[in-house]
């Protein structure tokens, strides 16, 4: 008998102590998680009940707010001014489907809370209220991109270097969050289902793709290469390369070619500018798998970006290990190819860090938040992330690009006094249609940057390159950020975009 009580005992403790570590991982570990989830009720009831906070843009414009109904269930709807044009961003405040974006990354502002005592009164019976957050981005940049990509399938990414601020971020496709807000459910649901269904091209338009897509980055990577070298082997960037259209990978009889079989070769800042792929590949395998992969890495590469954004995903690039019996693949990698994937945010940071003297800033559309009354609650601090470059070595990159837009791949797509410096890729992407996935990356003014951009459209015709589909776009970019950044009004208009 006295056995069977024991055994119970131990039991009824084990019990108990399974009920304390479940109690503490729900109360301590899981609940951010479960406060912020889209399944959790008081998150759909508090956004209708009671106000949110105002979401706001760099230029002022109100992006999310919450307005008073006529009548029925809710108190409060959600209304987003410009719509579409910054859904992806801004993301919604559903009653049926919670958050999402930035409205779900900083609920916990944005959600009716208790406010700090001001008096003896508010101590006996506390105030509630919701701040606002005030963002870097700028909706006059989100027209230019929405405007130059114009329905395509895209993305388009402009950041300040210096401080990683996010001043843009459009990707298509993207939806309308209004029908979201109904108190309708069968109208948020027939919407919810528009938008989680893939496209053509197996996008769907709830997703971003400038943070959630990847795409072999193709010659933009040789930023990439360019830097490994001047990190681990400068001695490389001084060597000349023979002038080859094709050349045999070691190890196979796979052979890799110029666009258009087109001989090249040459010194680094003879084969950047015309992006030549055999040089590049020869250059990857002197440099290395390992160096290559740790280049990679230091820019951030196999890593999540860690920006204010749910849902981001890393770029990739093959572990240096993959290398090892395989040299093909050090060539193809070394120039976007092979298995390297990367989002329109990742190449963007490619081009900030170069910008910003080898210093990746973490990235970041927070600006500040402000309490109901007005005052600043808390303001973003600015860090850095990864550091790829020594000042030094990232002032050999800078000139480089500048030859891409002077005599290059880029060459006539930016006007002179704009003082842009850039890389264009076009990455096949290995469909049955032969598509290709066209980018552009650029940094300006290259004597003192300011802004780096990037720019992908995937799933274009082969004939297509970078410079001709995300060049005119990336224009734009540039045109408009500079402009702002000057206190002058963004071009973009269907004029200017067009040439």
């Amino acid at each position: 008998m006295s056995r069977r009580i024991s055994v119970f005992a131990v039991l009824i403790v084990l019990l108990l102590a399974a009920a304390v570590v479940q109690s503490a991982n729900i109360q301590f570990f899981r609940a951010p998680a479960l406060n912020a989830s889209i399944l959790n009720p008081r998150n759909n009831q508090s956004s209708s009940q009671s106000p949110r906070g105002e979401i706001i843009a760099a230029d002022g414009t109100v992006l999310a707010e919450s307005v008073p109904t006529s009548g029925g269930y809710y108190a409060y709807r959600r209304v987003y001014p410009l719509g579409s044009l910054t859904a992806g961003v801004v993301g919604f405040a559903s009653p049926s489907y919670g958050t999402w974006a930035l409205e779900a990354q900083y609920n916990q502002y944005l959600t009716a809370h208790a406010l700090p005592p001001q008096s003896f009164a508010q101590v006996l019976a506390p105030a509630s209220g919701a701040d606002s957050i005030t963002l870097t981005l700028q909706p006059a940049l989100e027209r230019v991109a929405a405007t130059a990509l114009a329905g395509r399938d895209g993305a388009a990414v402009v950041l300040d270097p210096r401080t990683g601020a996010v001043l843009a971020m459009y990707s298509n496709p993207t939806y309308n969050p209004a029908p979201l807000e109904s108190p309708l459910f069968t109208v948020a649901a027939a919407q919810w289902k528009k938008i989680t269904t893939n496209n053509a091209h197996g996008f769907p338009p709830l997703g971003e793709l400038a943070t959630q897509q990847t795409f072999p980055p193709g010659s933009t990577f040789k930023i990439v290469t360019t830097s490994g070298v001047l990190a681990f082997k400068p001695k490389l960037f001084t060597k000349s390369y023979p002038v080859v259209a094709t050349i045999t990978l070691p190890h196979s009889n796979r052979t890799l070619s110029n666009f258009g079989f087109v001989p090249c070769g040459g010194t680094v800042a003879q084969m950047l500018p015309p992006s030549c792929d055999p040089g590049y590949a020869m250059l990857g395998m002197d440099l290395g798998g390992q160096n290559l992969a740790a280049e990679a890495n230091a820019y951030g590469f196999n890593s999540v970006p860690p920006l204010d954004m749910p849902g981001v995903q890393p770029a990739y690039f093959p572990p240096a290990s993959s290398f090892t019996y395989n040299i093909p693949g050090v060539a193809y990698s070394s120039i976007g190819q092979q298995n390297v994937r990367a989002t329109a945010l990742q190449m963007a940071l490619v081009a900030a860090g170069v910008a910003n003297g080898g210093q990746v800033m973490t990235p970041h559309f927070l600006d500040y938040v402000t309490g109901p009354d007005g005052s600043i609650v808390k303001r973003y601090q600015d860090s850095v992330w990864k550091t790829a470059l020594t000042p030094a070595q990232a002032a050999r990159i800078l000139p480089l690009m500048h030859s891409v837009t002077e005599y290059g791949t880029a060459a006539g797509i930016f006007p002179a006094n704009l003082d842009v410096g850039a890389k264009t890729g076009t990455a096949q992407t290995g469909n049955a249609a032969q598509n290709t996935d066209d980018w552009m990356i650029a940094l300006a003014p290259v004597a003192h940057p300011t802004i780096a951009v990037a720019v992908v459209v995937p799933f274009q015709v082969v004939s297509d390159t970078g410079a001709a589909v995300a060049g005119p776009v990336i224009r734009c970019m540039v045109e408009g950020a500079l402009a702002l950044q000057a206190g002058q009004k963004a071009y973009g208009t269907p004029t200017t975009c067009a040439g």
